[in-house]
């Protein structure tokens, strides 16, 4: 009884020996404890939280090794790398790597990328560099900002939109690739037009600015616009009555149109010469204001306004006659023109600032045109000649004997 009991106790025993060696085994098995590999590191920035030891190294999908361990090293991450003897004469030493996803959701592996200008074989202790070329940016960037995005997506929820679009696109495979082409199209036609967008999107965003600056002031104008509508809709009998006497008036003014248009549009056109003529001299209108503001006091002192002998003050002297009226000599000569003219201005139109200074004696500008008139007009009938015959210098010689003088025609 107690050898059977001792028997059994031992074999229980060898049979506790026997499970720990096999799951022992099974351990040294996993961690490939009895595989001979080569040690390699591999330098990275970061390597996130989805490369796991054991993870899988390959080389365009063949896999050469395992991760060993992932370790910080202070200025980026070390990851040891257990490379198959078998295949570490493949592998140059200026392999760099890349480490990507096998799946979505998946964790990370190890893809070694074998440059175009392969060096030694790789050896044992060997450093790896991580792959800095635009590509493994461009890559590394879209999986970073696809994170996110897994992140808040629930995989059982993907995998059904993802079944409902299969579904959905399930034989529909040439409409699709037409719908595409048709696209393409619409691209190709578009594609010249992009400069263009680029340039009305820019412009865009100038009006967008400019509207953003006049912001207040148009929050200000749709106030003052809220109580003008208020008044009207409190005035709305006044502002009613308003419109309807203006319907009244339209509708008469509307009548009177069509019974006199004939007649309007012929005063019009025979009113044009005159409005012509009119706008033609009209430099001349301030010129001509002035002058009779300036007659005014002359007309009152001459016929006695304010004094005691109202009444018209003229000294007439009579003059020996000339004789009979002779052709030739005596004919009046019509020789003004060169369009509008102010006296004192240089013989040029009047602007409409002029304001003509004829001095306190009435001659004007010394030795003006308007100057040598007065004097030839003087000084013709003395002389027995018409005022054209007169020498254009006479103002020169006389005028200054004129100036601050009382001339009495006689």
């Amino acid at each position: 009884m107690n050898a059977t009991r001792l028997r059994n106790r031992a074999l229980g025993l060898v049979f506790i020996v026997i499970l720990g060696a096999l799951g022992w085994l099974s351990i040294a098995i996993y961690q490939k404890a009895f595989v001979t590999t080569t040690p390699v590191t591999l330098h990275t920035d970061r390597v996130g939280n989805q490369l796991k030891a054991n993870a899988d190294v390959k080389i365009r999908g063949v896999m050469v090794g395992t991760v060993k361990q992932v370790r910080t090293t202070g200025d980026g991450v070390a990851v040891d790398l257990a490379i198959d003897p078998d295949k570490l004469p493949l592998l140059p030493s200026n392999v760099s790597a890349r480490l990507l996803p096998k799946t979505l959701f998946g964790q990370r592996y190890v893809s070694l990328i074998v440059p175009e200008r392969p060096s030694r074989p790789l050896a044992a202790g060997d450093v790896i560099q991580q792959d800095t070329t635009m590509r493994a940016i461009e890559v590394e960037k879209a999986l970073n900002d696809l994170l996110p995005v897994l992140q808040a997506v629930q995989p059982q929820k993907l995998s059904s939109s993802l079944g409902a679009i299969a579904q959905a696109l399930e034989g529909r495979g040439k409409p699709l690739g037409e719908t595409l082409a048709t696209m393409n199209q619409y691209l190709d036609q578009l594609n010249p037009q992009m400069p263009q967008i680029q340039t009305d999107i820019s412009r865009m965003a100038d009006t967008v600015e400019v509207y953003e600056a006049a912001g207040p002031d148009i929050v200000e104008a749709l106030d003052g616009l809220t109580v003008t509508a208020k008044t009207f809709a409190e005035q709305k009998n006044q502002v009613a009555e308003l419109f309807k006497s203006l319907t009244s008036t339209t509708n008469d003014v509307d009548k009177f149109l069509r019974a006199n248009h004939n007649t309007l549009i012929s005063l019009a056109d025979a009113s044009r010469p005159t409005l012509e003529k009119l706008a033609r001299y009209s430099p001349e209108f301030p010129c001509l204001t002035d002058a009779v503001i300036r007659l005014k006091p002359l007309i009152d002192k001459m016929a006695g306004v304010g004094t005691n002998e109202p009444g018209l003050h003229v000294k007439l002297t009579v003059k020996e006659s000339r004789g009979a009226y002779v052709p030739g000599r005596d004919r009046p000569v019509f020789n003004a023109g060169g369009g509008p003219r102010c006296p004192g201005g240089g013989g040029g139109v009047a602007p409409a600032s002029y304001q003509p200074d004829l001095g306190s004696d009435g001659l004007g500008v010394a030795n003006s045109p308007e100057e040598n008139q007065f004097i030839a007009e003087l000084l013709a009938p003395v002389e027995g000649v018409s005022p054209s015959e007169m020498p254009q210098w006479s103002s020169l010689l006389v005028g200054p004997l004129l100036r601050g003088t009382e001339v009495t025609l006689s």
